[in-house]
């Protein structure tokens, strides 16, 4: 037999499939979606099976060394969605397999075989290996004829494989202990030990009582004694203690109280019914939600996912990485409790590995996690859900540049399964294919128990500068705090910048403090007193003095987090202000223990940027107040409107979702600007209208389909060379309807002293554009090997800085 196999070598010359001859004791065994070592040149590297055949043309082969896993890491369906992404986003096949999987799996890894059940189960030549031991390493088997027989029993459950991973995700274990001999009655046992040893008496007859093994912390708190009972009874052999794996738990042990559906509206049946028709006719359709803010959305998504686990189907749910507060992971965990996994980037290495494994085992119906978790290896999905479709987060911006809304559907065709895509605000995008019915649009255009919107207050800065007042705080917006304070409600304040101020500059000459290895300014950090690039992560003290002309009237403009957190104490100094932001969420569990403290009461207003805007669900949240609506506004971007419209209807969707009524105050340099004029009514139709005449006059999508280009180099001419270069082939290449625009600088010219230039195809239908840009990439393959040049193509871009 021979194995196809890609191996992890993510260069173009290697990017196809090579054949290996599968040596005897392995025939039978191994199988597609498998990793294995194989020779390549001089040395051993990794690679997956992706196919197995009878024949090959290549005449001298070579065997496959290793294998890696017993049972495949990738099923069949991840194969073919690996080779769907790599034609989709033009990224090398094995960069398409790895990011499915967890990056425990990436590390070194020393198998072993655990035994399950009894051993006297299992095939014979295997019972002698594991009649004095339950777990023993896979080079044991490796290199046998046992290989199969092995495996086998690995499916009928009576043996299990670990991948202990050395290193990082290394597994979790815990000491337990049993009687060594389970038959033998309680009196003969105890008369092995002296009548005085009472306590060795007592462990004795309560393991006894015990049928199965237990936590040896357990036992000594139970039964109040110390370890030094348990020696002589190891000593002796009564007693065997051993290490069992335990998963890890990235809640912390934390129990979710069990919660049960809530009877739906009318409007909610009305929405839910064509899901469940859909689940019912094991019939693929993708589903736009669109629910405005507090409409009751996730209780659609529990009993959505509940009528899929009813006909023993698995379920995805994908939330932005910034929301995946804990509110929403209680919400799953309370109703469907241990059958949910749990995977975002807050997890640590091994808790993501264990909670990978779970869903690979069967042991979990239910994922929710962030972008990456769309590759959960489930082979039987019944739904697939994305809350906050329109989130930018969903792209992901290095190599594979995939979008997870589109693997979501490519996936939903394989299962024959409904996906949905919800949000308040859906992205223009998606909004434009439910018009032409691509997506069945499901409207819920009211609150839950018809609870009002949020009123919204838009105040003009430029009208408050006029009238002398300086402060960040509106006078409107600060008497509104102030009366929150008063009635003991809870307020949100939004910003979307962290650190103190936005650039340091001097009033003389009018120099602004910038990284020397970016072309971008710095922003300055209060509490290390220093001024830090947020492209490259330079940091350097804050000068006393100008760089250029060396006045001392250096200063701050702008204001970030940190500035507005010490406005607040000096303006209100009887608030309590809880500030989230990247600084104040590094460790690990601060996102939960700062949101823990506010639902707590144990602050009157939360101050923070973008992790802020979505998810939170607080009953004592009744004012909202979006400090620099602007901000976004003005980015080099044809999707900035898109996104500050999207962002300050969620962000008001924060304000009285309970009893007590919301109001909004948004504080801007241009109120007149349809994306921020429209919040006030919280009017997405009329919106969406506005944007999509703009779109249409530029030549935008969804009219137009975009790819972008970036090419950066060291040095500025070999940059400038190599994009017009490319820019001059695509012209020739591409059809004339095609619009290329560029090369240019891109809006940020140099990165970690590289330079950066761009250039970007706009077209309606352009078959050749995938052959062209191989063809551009095949070019300058050798000079990208060698790490000096970079050309990075996106066929969907989302970023364009």
């Amino acid at each position: 037999m021979i194995a196809k196999v890609v191996v992890d070598v993510p260069t173009s010359q290697t990017d196809r499939m090579f054949d290996y001859l599968i040596p005897n004791r392995w025939e039978g065994f191994i199988r597609e979606g498998m990793r294995v070592i194989v020779p390549f040149g001089p040395r051993k590297i990794q690679g997956f099976v992706v196919a197995l055949e009878q024949a090959t043309a290549v005449e001298k082969l070579k065997s496959i060394d290793d294998v890696l896993d017993v049972i495949p890491v990738l099923t069949k369906e991840l194969l073919s969605v690996g080779e769907w992404l790599t034609e989709k986003t033009l990224c090398f096949k094995v960069s398409a397999y790895q990011v499915m999987l967890p990056a425990a799996l990436k590390t070194k890894v020393k198998k072993e075989i655990h035994l399950v059940a009894n051993h006297s189960e299992l095939a014979t030549e295997l019972q002698s290996f594991f009649s004095d031991q339950q777990v023993v390493s896979w080079e044991m088997f490796s290199q046998t004829h046992l290989v199969k027989t092995v495996q086998k029993d690995i499916e009928k459950g009576l043996l299990e494989i670990m991948y202990q991973v050395t290193e990082k995700g290394r597994k979790k274990t815990e000491k337990v202990i049993q009687l060594s001999n389970k038959d033998g009655d309680l009196v003969s046992i105890l008369e092995q030990v002296s009548e005085r040893a009472m306590k060795q008496r007592e462990v004795l007859s309560f393991l006894y009582k015990q049928n199965h093994p237990i936590k040896s912390m357990e036992l000594l708190e139970q039964l109040g004694t110390t370890r030094a009972t348990l020696k002589p009874l190891l000593a002796t052999g009564l007693l065997i203690e051993s290490d069992e794996e335990v998963y890890r738990d990235p809640l912390q042990g934390k129990k979710h109280p069990q919660t049960e559906p809530l009877v739906l509206t009318e409007k909610q049946q009305a929405v839910i019914d064509p899901i469940l028709g859909s689940l019912a006719s094991k019939h693929h359709e993708a589903f736009l939600l669109h629910g405005v803010t507090g409409s009751g959305k996730t209780e659609i998504y529990l009993q959505a996912i509940a009528e899929s686990l009813k006909n023993g189907r698995e379920a995805i749910v994908l939330v932005p990485e910034i929301s995946l507060t804990p509110q929403m992971v209680e919400r799953f965990k309370g109703r469907f409790g241990s059958m949910v996994a749990v995977l975002h980037s807050g997890l640590s290495m091994g808790e993501k590995y264990d909670e990978w494994r779970k869903i690979r085992r069967g042991e979990v119906k239910v994922v929710v996690g962030a972008r990456s978790a769309i590759f959960a290896p489930f082979t039987n999905l019944g739904i697939i859900i994305i809350d906050e479709e329109h989130e930018a987060s969903y792209k992901q911006e290095e190599n594979p540049r995939y979008h997870a809304r589109e693997v979501a559907i490519y996936r939903g065709a394989h299962h024959d399964c409904p996906v949905i895509l919800g949000s308040a605000t859906p992205s223009l995008e998606s909004f434009a294919r439910a018009q032409k019915n691509v997506y069945t649009l499901l409207p819920l255009s009211e609150r839950v128990n018809n609870r009002p919107m949020p009123e919204v207050e838009i105040v003009d800065m430029r009208e408050e500068l006029r009238l002398g007042n300086r402060s960040m705080f509106s006078r409107s917006l600060l008497d509104k705090l102030k009366e929150r304070l008063e009635r003991g409600e809870q307020s949100v304040l939004f910003l979307n910048r962290r650190g103190y101020s936005t650039f340091v500059m001097c009033r003389d000459c009018g120099y602004v403090a910038t990284c020397d290895h970016c072309d971008i300014s710095y922003t300055y950090h209060r509490s290390h007193h220093s001024l830090k690039c947020h492209y490259c992560g330079h940091e350097e003290p804050m000068p006393k003095t100008c760089q250029s002309c060396e006045s001392e009237h250096i200063r701050f403009f702008g204001s970030g987090t940190q500035k507005v957190e010490e406005e607040l104490t000096r303006i209100l100094p009887e608030a309590r202000v809880i500030r989230m932001d990247v600084d104040t969420t590094r460790r690990k569990g601060s996102h939960e223990k700062l949101l823990t403290a506010f639902g707590n009461g144990e602050a009157d207003i939360l101050l923070g940027t973008q992790m802020i805007a979505k998810g939170l669900d607080f009953p004592k949240i009744t004012l909202v107040g979006v400090l620099a609506a602007d901000s976004m506004l003005h980015l080099p971007d044809f999707r900035s409107a898109e996104r500050t419209f999207q962002l300050l209807e969620q962000v008001s969707g924060r304000a009285g979702r309970h009893e007590l009524l919301g109001e909004v105050v948004i504080q801007t340099y241009t109120p007149e600007h349809y994306s921020i004029d429209l919040v006030k009514s919280h009017d997405y139709q009329h919106y969406f209208q506005l944007e999509m005449s703009q779109r249409k006059k530029a030549g935008y999508p969804p009219y137009f389909y975009m790819s972008l280009i970036n090419v950066s180099h060291p040095e500025l001419t070999k940059v400038i060379t190599v994009t017009e270069k490319i820019v001059s082939f695509l012209k020739a290449e591409l059809s004339e309807n095609t619009m290329i625009l560029g090369p240019v600088v891109s809006p940020i010219a140099r990165i970690k002293d590289r330079y950066r230039y761009q250039c970007m195809i706009k077209y309606k239908n352009e078959p050749r554009l995938t052959k062209v840009l191989r063809d551009i990439q095949q070019h300058y393959i050798r000079e990208m090997n060698q790490g000096d040049l970079q050309i990075g193509i996106d066929l969907n871009p989302y970023l364009f800085m």
